[in-house]
């Protein structure tokens, strides 16, 4: 008996753990797109961003975060506007928290997706065991009452009620896998992008004391 047979034999709810199987593969592929790194954290543009916040170069720095687009660009530029418009580092962090909890919760979007098919595709296989169990009995009852009960009577319809089981779990353990992948992955993007926001806090704060420090000697010129 082929596939395509025992997919026929495991009744209507094969079609159900199908169709959830498509969605969770979908979604996987989809994430997977929409979260490459060149996407979400360039790293050759982090470091040009960096350079030229180092320099002293924050104009140019908002413009060109402006024109990226990208998660960490996005993050970077509330970073500088802040710093254009604040006078302390904890309004910088807050600007840079702000913008990066919405781009952490944009990664994260239609993960779960993954997750629920990993979870609800055995369900949907014990449901369609159960189901198909029920009528196992049911079709023993009928046949004691015939006198006809005999051993292909509970074998033939016990095995293809356990075949939504199966299907279930062939299912579900690939997404669960997938689902993993996709938790450690976004997990490991959102950390460097934490440490590349907070660098560039730090590279902003030590921009404003050399800023400082420069004004302090400039007035204190004439004094001498």
């Amino acid at each position: 008996m082929d596939l395509a047979e025992l997919f026929a034999q495991g009744g209507p709810l094969m079609w159900v753990i199908l169709a959830a199987s498509v969605v969770g593969v979908g979604v996987f592929f989809e994430r997977l797109w929409s979260t490459q790194r060149a996407k979400v954290l360039p790293r050759s543009f982090v470091d040009r961003i960096r350079a030229l916040v180092a320099k002293g170069k924050t104009s140019e720095a908002l413009l060109l975060c402006e024109e990226n687009g990208s998660s960490i660009a996005l993050i970077m530029a509330a970073a500088l506007r802040a710093f254009e418009h604040s006078i302390n580092r904890s309004e910088i962090k807050e600007a840079v928290e702000e913008v990066g909890a919405r781009e952490v919760a944009h990664l994260d979007r239609n993960v779960e997706i993954v997750g629920t098919v990993a979870t609800i595709s055995p369900l949907l296989g014990l449901l369609g065991t159960v189901v198909g169990m029920i009528q196992v009995f049911r079709q023993f009852v009928v046949a004691y009452a015939s006198g006809n009960v005999g051993p292909d009577t509970f074998a033939q319809g016990i095995w293809q009620a356990l075949i939504t089981t199966a299907y279930g779990l062939i299912v579900a353990i690939p997404t669960l896998l997938l689902y993993r992948f996709l938790q450690g992955r976004t997990g490991r993007i959102v950390g460097e992008m934490e440490e590349d926001a907070m660098g560039i806090v730090n590279l902003l704060e030590d921009s404003r004391r050399g800023r400082a420090t420069a004004a302090e000697r400039t007035a204190a010129e004439p004094a001498r």
